[in-house]
C-alpha cells in the first residue's frame, strides 16, 4: 500500500495505516504536531505493516515516538487500539481512553475462554444454529487476538480537554459504534476528529452484542445529534476521506436507520422471526450483498446490527419479543403493521 501523509488542517496530519486482510484498506490516524510535543489519535492494526507505516509517516514530519505526549484512542476496535500495546512502551505518552471502553479491555482481549462461552450463548439465544455459530465465533476470535494490551493512564468521561501547544481538544463522548467511543473537538479551528462515529459514505456499524450497554442505536442517534450541533467546518474520520458538511451527513445517517427499521418491519410482517432469521433476508451494504456472500465475521456483525435496530424498535413499541426454549423471537406489534410495512 502506498502511504499518503496529508496536512489536513494546519498542524494536523492524516496518517494512512494499512489493514491487511480487511475490506477496508486502511485506517486514518491523526497527528497534532506542536513545539510542546504531539497528540496521536488512534494507532492502527496490530501488525508489522501498520507499525512500519506509522513510524515512516511520523518521520516524514520530523516526529519520533518520543515526541508523543498523548495517544488518544477513539474506541477499542482492533484498527484503532490494536497497535497501542506495541507503541506505548516506545513513548512517554499518556494513553487516553473512555472509562467504559477501559472496563472492556480485559473482557475482550484477555479473558478469551469466558468471552467465547458468552459469545456462543449470545448467538444461540438469537437463533443461530449450532454449526453456524461455532464457525462465527471462531472467525471472530481471529480478529480480537492481540500480542500486547495497554491500560490507559487517563480514563475520560467526556468534557475533558487535551491541551498541547496551541491546540485545545475537547473530549466528546459519542456512544453507539462502541460504548466508550469518543470524538475530539478543536473549537477554535472548528475541527472534529470523528473516529468511526461519523464517516462520509459508510454508515457506521452500530451493534447489540454481549459487551453492549444501554441501547446502542438510541445512544448513537443521541450522540450524533450532539456532534451535529457543534460549530464544525471540517470532519476528520477514521476511514474514507475528510469531509465538510457534518449536518448533511448526519441527516443521511438518520434516514438510513429509518429505512432500516422499515425493512425489518416488512420482513417481520405477520410472522415471528429470530434476529438471525431477520438478518439473513435483509440487504447488506449499498450493493445489496446477499447473506451467503458475507464472510462469517460480517454475518456476525449483521446479526448484531439487526439486534441494535430491534432493541430500539422494542423501546419505540414497534416490535415485541418472547422467549421460547431459550431463543428470542420477535414480532411486529399489530397496530404498527400497516404503517411500518
Amino acid at each position: 500500500m502506498e502511504q499518503t501523509l496529508v496536512e489536513v488542517v494546519t498542524g494536523i496530519f492524516q496518517l494512512q495505516l494499512p489493514m491487511p486482510d480487511s475490506r477496508l484498506s486502511s485506517v486514518s490516524s491523526y497527528l497534532a504536531k506542536t513545539d510542546e510535543g504531539c497528540l496521536l489519535v488512534d494507532c492502527g492494526w496490530d501488525c508489522d505493516e501498520a507499525f512500519d507505516a506509522l513510524a515512516l509517516q511520523l518521520g516524514e514530519v520530523g516526529v519520533s515516538f518520543s515526541d508523543l505526549r498523548y495517544i488518544a484512542v477513539t474506541h477499542l476496535h482492533r484498527d484503532h487500539y490494536g497497535l497501542v500495546g506495541r507503541l506505548l512502551p516506545r513513548t512517554q505518552a499518556e494513553l487516553v481512553i473512555h472509562e467504559v471502553d477501559r472496563g472492556q479491555i480485559e473482557d475482550i482481549y484477555v479473558c478469551r475462554e469466558t468471552f467465547v462461552q458468552e459469545m456462543d450463548h449470545w448467538l444461540q439465544i438469537n437463533g443461530v444454529p449450532e454449526d453456524d455459530r461455532r464457525e462465527m465465533w471462531k472467525a471472530n476470535l481471529q480478529g480480537i487476538s492481540l500480542d500486547t494490551i495497554a491500560m490507559p493512564h487517563r480514563q475520560v468521561r467526556g468534557g475533558e480537554h487535551l491541551c498541547l501547544g496551541g491546540f485545545d481538544f475537547e473530549v466528546i463522548w459519542t456512544p453507539g459504534h462502541s460504548p466508550g467511543h469518543i470524538c475530539l473537538y478543536e473549537r477554535s479551528r472548528r475541527v472534529l476528529i470523528s473516529g468511526d462515529h461519523v464517516l462520509p459514505a459508510i454508515t457506521p456499524h452500530v451493534s447489540m452484542h454481549i459487551q453492549s450497554v444501554g441501547n446502542p442505536l438510541l445512544d448513537y442517534l443521541a450522540s450524533l445529534h450532539v456532534v451535529e450541533a457543534l460549530p464544525v467546518d471540517v470532519v476528520l474520520p477514521a476511514h474514507e476521506h475528510v469531509f465538510y458538511d457534518l449536518p448533511r451527513r448526519a441527516e443521511e445517517i438518520r434516514k438510513h436507520h429509518v429505512v432500516r427499521k422499515s425493512e425489518i418491519a416488512s420482513v417481520l410482517g405477520g410472522v415471528e422471526r429470530t434476529a438471525f432469521q431477520i438478518a439473513m433476508v435483509l440487504p447488506w451494504s449499498t450493493l445489496s450483498v446477499a447473506w451467503a456472500d458475507l464472510a462469517l465475521p460480517h454475518q456476525h456483525s449483521a446479526i448484531s446490527e439487526t439486534l441494535a435496530h430491534l432493541k430500539l424498535m422494542l423501546v419505540e413499541g414497534t416490535v415485541t419479543n418472547a422467549v421460547r426454549d431459550g431463543v428470542v423471537w420477535y414480532s411486529l406489534v399489530k397496530n404498527h403493521r400497516a404503517s411500518a410495512a
